[in-house]
């Protein structure tokens, strides 16, 4: 068995996803610690360049959620 924590970074719409990233945060309620919230003011404006750049950066997943 390995010990192995993938970094996940999270891209979030500011009106949908990171809303909720932030009451999750408000209530106190948990979620992993390997997993990075980046704020985009809205998912549309992901740009490949952006996924590509998180991965060679050292990210093992990536979720874009709007």
């Amino acid at each position: 068995m390995t010990d192995f924590e993938p970094q996940i970074l999270a891209f979030c719409c500011h009106y949908c996803a990171y809303a909720a990233a932030d009451l999750t945060g408000s209530m106190r309620l948990p979620y992993p610690p390997n997993v990075k919230i980046i704020h985009l003011p809205c998912s549309g404006k992901i740009d490949v360049l952006y996924l590509l750049q998180a991965f060679e950066r050292g990210a093992d997943g990536i979720f874009v959620a709007g």
